[in-house]
């Protein structure tokens, strides 16, 4: 049997100088299974999705992400991980404000030639997934991402993450700033795309609704002894 997805166990994480703000004695999450986590503002889920994602280290215990202990890894070796294996749509976007709306999403391949050996042609794959985010435009592609609004540059960073058909995707507060039409034809592309490549999902949202749509509902408090 393959090892789970992801698999945490006895985790500690704090903020210099503030209490422990996660500690976990085990979390799973199988292979190819989609999962809603739950959890209020400010419980640790952002934080938590930053460890599995490998842009934080542990302060104790072990993260380990498609059977890879990125506990034990550098902060350089995590970042080359997250590229090759790892889509992640991040609370803040995280685009790069000076490429243009295709470039952005193409930056997903740049440093991960395994997952880019999958995209071929890449811009053609890149246009597919924005138009089916609502971003058919051609005029777009070749706009400064600052020129977008808010909403359309949430559904920029999702194209990017989704690029390749990563093994984990980590989504953070996806559609937050979707408005309903464009939330339905992200969730359905998101269920679709990790179907078709056997995606793992972790999925963070404020919109209990939602969860009805995953295999699984997971609430951080459950898990988390310092809560």
């Amino acid at each position: 049997m393959p090892a789970a997805a992801i698999d945490l166990e006895r985790v500690k994480f704090s903020w210099p100088g503030a209490p422990v703000l996660l500690e976990i004695e085990r979390l799973q999450v199988e292979r190819g299974e989609r999962v809603f986590l739950r959890g209020p503002s400010g419980s640790g889920k952002s934080t938590l999705l930053g460890l599995i994602g490998g842009v934080l280290a542990p302060d104790a215990g072990s993260v380990r992400v498609l059977d890879q202990p990125l506990h034990d890894m550098s902060a350089a070796q995590r970042d080359r991980f997250r590229g090759e294996h790892v889509g992640f749509v991040f609370q803040m976007f995280n685009l790069i404000p000076y490429l243009s709306v295709c470039e952005n999403v193409l930056l997903a391949l740049r440093f991960a030639p395994a997952r880019a050996s999958r995209v071929n042609p890449r811009r053609k794959e890149a246009v597919r997934l924005l138009a089916a985010l609502g971003l058919a435009d051609p005029e777009l592609l070749d706009r400064p991402v600052t020129q977008l609004s808010i909403g359309q540059q949430q559904r920029v960073a999702a194209a990017r993450a989704l690029l390749g058909g990563p093994e984990l995707l980590v989504a953070d507060e996806p559609t937050s700033a979707l408005d309903h039409d464009s939330r339905e034809s992200f969730l359905r592309l998101l269920m679709r795309e990790c179907a078709a490549h056997g995606t793992t999902l972790l999925f963070v949202s404020h919109d209990p609704t939602l969860g009805a749509l995953f295999d699984r509902e997971l609430r951080l408090d459950e898990v988390n002894s310092a809560a």
